[in-house]
């Protein structure tokens, strides 16, 4: 079993920054991939991001390309995005989410999930 716990949502203004942090715990040699995903009200629940756990692989949805950027810190089994930029269409709940395969945008290829941090951009 995977534990995941996010961290660092919160309220920020448009052009504004957040940086959310998941930290693993348990069989954490299951994990090959780390994804962040999102979940606006009344939306499907949609890939943002993802690294692999060894080799630092990364993968990003069209829509945060060069305002994202996720990282991973081995030492402390922690994931991390930076989101820069931010919009008020990046309103949402963002869930961490790990997966025992290879890269994969498919939240039904993700076994794991934390559960949630909100943020909000206001205009």
């Amino acid at each position: 079993q995977v534990h995941l716990v996010e961290s660092g949502g919160g309220l920020v203004q448009a052009g504004g920054s957040l940086r959310l942090s998941c930290t693993a715990s348990g069989r954490t040699d299951n994990i090959y991939t780390m994804g962040w995903f999102r979940q606006a009200p009344g939306k499907e629940r949609e890939f943002v991001a993802a690294i692999t756990w060894t080799g630092g692989m990364f993968y990003y949805a069209d829509f945060v390309k060069g305002r994202f950027t996720i990282s991973r810190d081995d030492a402390k089994n922690t994931v991390y995005l930076q989101m820069n930029s931010l919009k008020p269409e990046d309103t949402a709940v963002y869930y961490c989410a790990a997966a025992r395969g290879s890269y994969s945008r498919d939240r039904n290829d993700y076994r794991y999930w934390g559960q949630g941090t909100q943020v909000t951009v206001s205009s």
